[in-house]
C-alpha cells in the first residue's frame, strides 16, 4: 500500500493534527476568494480528507459538499464538523466518478488530492487525471471555477514541485488544459522544533524531520500552488 494511502486509511486524526498548523499567516482564503468570491457558492470539494477547505469556508450561506474515497478521512471529517458546528455534506465517493448532477457546482476545489494519481499511476496518470478534469468540468456550472490546490513543497525556501511528475503534470494542467497558476506560501507554525518533528515526520519522513532539526526550525516553510480556470458554455 502506498505510503499516503496507509495514513488516509489509518492515521486520519494525526493527519488532521500536521495540517492544524499550516498556513500561519492566513494566506490560502484570500489567494481563493481572490480567484472567485466564495460568499452564496454552491461549493464542491474533491478529496475533502478531514475538512481543510470545508472549515476554510464554514459560514452560514455557503452550500458545501465534500468527497473523498477513504472512509477514515471522512470520519475525522464528521468529528470536525462536529466540533465547529459545520453545516456541510459528506459522502464517500472516487473522484473519477462524481455522484453529482450536471452543472451543480458554481466552484469545485480539489485540494492536494489529484496530484496524488501522479504516484499511484506513474504510467497512465494524465488518463486518470483527464477522468477527474472532465468530471469536474461536467458538474460545473457555466461561467464557474475550478481550483486544484496542490504542493510546491514543504521544506523548501522556494517554489519547486517536489517530484519530476508532479512538475510535469503542472505544466500539462497550465498548457493542455488552460488553468492558471498561483504561488502563495502556507508556512506551519508549531510551538517548538520538537513539536515540528513530532507533527511532520510520519508524513514526511525522516530526511524532512532531519532538515527541521539542523534547520532549527519551529516555522517550517512551505509553498502551495492554485490553479485556477472559469468554465465557459462551450466546455
Amino acid at each position: 500500500m502506498d505510503h499516503f494511502q496507509f495514513i488516509y486509511r489509518h492515521r486520519a486524526a494525526d493527519y488532521h493534527r500536521l495540517i492544524t498548523p499550516e498556513d500561519a499567516d492566513g494566506n490560502l482564503l484570500p489567494a481563493l476568494e481572490q480567484i472567485t468570491p466564495l460568499r452564496d457558492k454552491r461549493i464542491l470539494d474533491l478529496g475533502t480528507g478531514t475538512g481543510r477547505i470545508p472549515l476554510l469556508l464554514n459560514q452560514p450561506n455557503n452550500q458545501v459538499v465534500g468527497l473523498d474515497l477513504h472512509a477514515a478521512m471522512l470520519a475525522e471529517n464528521r468529528y470536525q464538523r462536529q466540533q465547529t458546528g459545520g453545516q456541510w455534506a459528506l459522502a464517500q465517493a472516487d473522484m473519477r466518478t462524481l455522484p453529482v448532477p450536471d452543472h451543480w457546482a458554481e466552484v469545485v476545489i480539489a485540494g492536494w488530492s489529484i496530484g496524488h494519481l501522479t504516484g499511484w499511476y506513474p504510467q497512465t496518470w494524465r488518463s486518470q487525471i483527464r477522468r477527474i478534469l472532465q468530471e469536474m468540468q461536467r458538474v460545473m456550472k457555466p461561467g464557474g471555477v475550478l481550483m486544484i490546490i496542490e504542493t510546491l513543497t514543504t521544506g523548501s525556501l522556494v517554489p519547486v514541485p517536489p517530484s519530476p511528475l508532479l512538475a510535469k503534470y503542472y505544466t500539462w494542467l497550465e498548457n493542455k488544459w488552460g488553468f492558471t497558476r498561483q504561488e502563495i506560501s502556507t508556512d506551519y507554525q508549531f510551538a517548538s522544533v520538537e513539536q515540528a518533528v513530532a507533527y511532520t515526520e510520519f508524513f514526511f519522513g525522516q530526511d524532512l524531520a532531519a532538515v527541521i532539526r539542523q534547520q532549527g526550525w519551529s516555522r517550517l516553510p512551505e509553498w502551495t500552488g492554485v490553479w485556477s480556470k472559469v468554465i465557459v458554455n462551450d466546455e
